[in-house]
């Protein structure tokens, strides 16, 4: 780092053992469990859980952390929520180490649900259970119902880390209450990277779910949600929907299978 790069106050400070230790023991609690080689100030970590590392940097008055993503989604899912620590190029300065405990956290966490690393979890699952498969069961309806049961709760474990254990629209957060709403229906999808993507859909309460997964709503680009006009009034009323509900967020990665499941709604209205 230049020396004309960074203010007086965010200077880099030296790292002396226990400092590193810290930073180590904090990665390590946090989602990344290996310390990679580096060079000076840098404190580089890693994980077998996923493939994002993250270069951690002492400053006088806290931290500077630069990521290498594994998913290119994961600087801008981690901006919106850490803005008031986002500097330039995607860098991140937190002021303490349970801040940096928060943010390495949430960066692991992303980076497990985010393309692609939940298809390679899965791939591994597959294999594992179908491992334990009679010989006589592969290639049947049965490896079909295994490859599909797995995906599915790869796929929710997905949503749940993406949208924080909340409902993407009202934020209820009541696990027993959510579901795992593909935009484009798991039998539709063209591969594996598709059915797990975390883009494709939306984590909704039962009632969101029933009727998202029967095209009977759907949402904007803009995130607000469409009704059909097969539902009436009452109907709304009484199933707590009103027509200023929106999705807490919606990212570009999204769009592209919100267009498919709006297309589709169009043709059921």
């Amino acid at each position: 780092m230049k020396s004309d790069d960074v203010s007086a106050s965010q200077s880099v400070a030296s790292v002396n053992p226990l400092l590193r230790a810290l930073i180590e023991k904090t990665g390590h609690d946090n989602g990344f469990e290996h310390v990679l080689p580096a060079d000076g100030n840098v404190v580089t970590l890693a994980s077998a859980r996923h493939r994002s590392s993250a270069a951690v940097v002492p400053m006088a008055g806290g931290f500077e952390v630069r990521f290498q993503p594994a998913s290119p989604a994961l600087v801008p899912e981690l901006l919106r929520s850490f803005k008031l620590w986002a500097g330039a190029d995607g860098v991140f300065r937190v002021p303490t180490l349970a801040d940096l405990a928060t943010l390495l956290r949430r960066a692991a966490s992303l980076s497990q649900a985010l393309p692609n690393q939940t298809v390679r979890d899965y791939h591994t699952a597959v294999a594992q259970a179908l491992a334990d498969l009679p010989a006589e069961s592969r290639g049947t309806q049965v490896e079909r119902l295994v490859r599909q049961r797995v995906g599915q709760d790869r796929y929710r474990d997905a949503l749940l880390v993406y949208w924080g254990g909340a409902c993407a629209v009202t934020g209820v957060t009541v696990t027993e209450t959510l579901r795992a709403s593909h935009a484009k229906p798991w039998a539709e999808c063209t591969d594996d990277a598709e059915r797990l993507d975390a883009f494709n859909g939306f984590l909704l309460v039962a009632n969101l779910d029933a009727l998202f997964d029967r095209f009977l709503i759907s949402f904007d680009d803009a995130g607000h949600l469409l009704t059909s006009a097969r539902l009436s009034q009452g109907d709304l009323r009484g199933l707590g929907i009103h027509p200023d509900m929106t999705l807490r967020w919606l990212a570009s990665e999204h769009r592209h299978y919100l267009q498919w499941h709006r297309e589709r709604f169009l043709l059921s209205a």
